[in-house]
This record gives structure tokens, C-alpha cells and sequence, in this order.
């Protein structure tokens, strides 16, 4: 059974909820906007990819 002093603190929190009515968010973690991987490791990926891409092309030239 959960103690007195959370369960008082977790109905506090309720409360406050129950006077936004409807603009209370999905969860009461801070969320961090951004993206996971930074802006070079992006496109140091599409470099590659596209430098591989280029690459095979022209030796696909030459070959046939």
C-alpha cells in the first residue's frame, strides 16, 4: 500500500490536472525537442551514400 505522503503528492498533481480540463499533457516528463543524431553524422551518412551511389554509376559507365 502506497504511503500517505505520495499518495497525497500524486492527488495534488491530479487536482491541478482537473482545472486544465483538456489541455493537460500526455505525460509530465520534460521531453527534449531535437533529433537523436546530430546535423554532421546526417550528412556525413548522405555523403556516403550518395558518393557510393555517383561512384557505382560512373564504373557501371565504364564497364559496359
Amino acid at each position: 500500500m502506497p504511503s500517505k505522503q505520495r499518495m497525497r503528492t500524486q492527488n495534488d498533481k491530479a487536482s491541478k490536472n482537473v482545472e486544465k480540463r483538456g489541455n493537460v499533457p500526455k505525460t509530465l516528463k520534460a521531453s527534449e525537442e531535437g533529433y537523436p543524431v546530430g546535423p554532421w553524422l546526417i550528412g556525413l551518412f548522405i555523403f556516403v551514400v550518395c558518393g557510393s551511389a555517383i561512384f557505382q554509376i560512373i564504373q557501371s559507365i565504364r564497364m559496359g
